[in-house]
């Protein structure tokens, strides 16, 4: 279950926060309008989860990842973010 602690930090001034309980984050990024939706599996060390994602609310969501703690997933949607806003730039693997 995410901690009442890691609900806390949800940083209020970058994201919508529309639900945040132990089990289920759902949040707006104000940057990109992208929707996110954290769902917690159960861990003996902590918040483990994994990040869903949509670009607009009629979407559907896709998985965009996991995470092993809240904090760690809201510097993926962050970094995510700013990959967006830079014109989506792709690194190729060699």
């Amino acid at each position: 279950m995410f901690s009442k602690e890691s609900l806390a930090k949800l940083d209020k001034v970058y994201f919508n926060v529309i639900i945040a309980d132990e089990t289920d984050v759902t949040i707006q990024s104000r940057n990109t309008g992208h929707f996110w939706y954290l769902h917690n599996i159960p861990n003996a060390e902590g918040d483990a989860c994994v990040i869903f994602h949509k670009h607009k609310g009629s979407h559907p969501y896709h998985m965009h990842g996991r995470a092993g703690s809240v904090n760690k997933a809201l510097r993926s949607i962050k970094k995510h973010d700013t990959w967006q806003l830079n014109g989506r730039t792709y690194r190729h693997k060699e």
